[in-house]
């Protein structure tokens, strides 16, 4: 397993010797981590990275910045939401998508990642979000955005989230099946899969959509989570309820290869949750 970490999480609070790209990237090759999440609107500051952004200088920029830290991209974050109930908007999103899928073929990032929405403006659950209608339009809307992953030689790849619309491994399923592409993949967020209805069941919601996922699974993401106000919070691993023995053995036993990026860390235990992570992989 390659352990790296979300860059936007990287040094965000030490002030502005550390905002910019190549500072993030030398202190994430610093802590000891071999590829980064990277989401170019939280790292590069005063950019709109609209479609007009998305070019193929920015993409020869981004090849040879991340060469010279010897860090590779384990994804591109491009997460809009696919089922906004506003066309032009969608239309605008589909565009954004395209650029960065263009941007990631040209310099050589193998995955642009995305969540998968909620049917309404504010982005967040509601009573339709897990119906079979929301499916049905974030399938239509996806579909063309994984043609032009197709086209570039690129994987699209989509995130589970238990508030979204895709929330579990058969949905998941469903979206793979039916757009039946090969580009079309899976980010495996453990913790994303849980809600206050089955936290306590985790240990069978996390094995079965190992099980179920597993040849779709792409990359992972790694944090953990705390019970908060009647909700879950979302914090860094080793800081929270997660037990990771089961997903360290899946992932040594089926993906040993895979690259799992950290998330929701601080400047104060980033290097910490990746030695966890590294000697709970070890152990089992």
């Amino acid at each position: 397993m390659q352990i790296g970490i979300r860059l936007h999480d990287v040094n965000a609070a030490l002030g502005p010797e550390y905002q910019t790209l190549e500072q993030r990237l030398a202190k994430a090759n610093e802590e000891g981590f071999s590829c980064v999440h990277l989401a170019l609107a939280k790292v590069i500051k005063g950019v709109t990275f609209d479609g007009a952004a998305l070019t193929e200088g920015l993409a020869a920029y981004l090849r040879r910045t991340f060469r010279q830290y010897d860090l590779d991209v384990a994804v591109l974050g491009c997460y809009l939401n696919l089922a906004h109930p506003d066309p032009g908007k969608i239309a605008e999103f589909q565009s954004r998508y395209y650029g960065n899928l263009r941007v990631a073929a040209l310099a050589g990032i193998g995955m642009v990642g995305t969540e998968t929405g909620a049917p309404n403006e504010a982005y967040k659950l509601d009573a339709n979000t897990h119906t079979d209608e929301a499916l049905r339009t974030f399938m239509h809307n996806l579909e063309p955005v994984v043609a032009c992953a197709e086209h570039y030689g690129v994987t699209m790849a989509i995130e589970p989230v238990w508030n979204h619309i895709v929330y579990n491994a058969d949905r998941a399923l469903e979206v793979i099946r039916g757009l039946g592409s090969p580009n079309l993949r899976i980010i495996f967020d453990p913790v994303n899969l849980l809600g206050m209805e089955n936290v306590d069941d985790r240990e069978r919601v996390i094995g079965e959509a190992m099980e179920k996922l597993c040849d779709h699974i792409a990359m992972v993401h790694i944090k953990d989570f705390v019970r908060d106000g009647g909700k879950l919070t979302s914090v860094a691993a080793g800081t929270g309820e997660m037990d990771y023995r089961a997903i360290a053995a899946f992932l040594k036993a089926r993906k040993p290869y895979i690259q799992a990026t950290l998330e929701n860390t601080s400047n104060d235990n980033a290097v910490a949750s990746r030695r966890l992570i590294q000697q709970i992989y070890a152990s089992v």
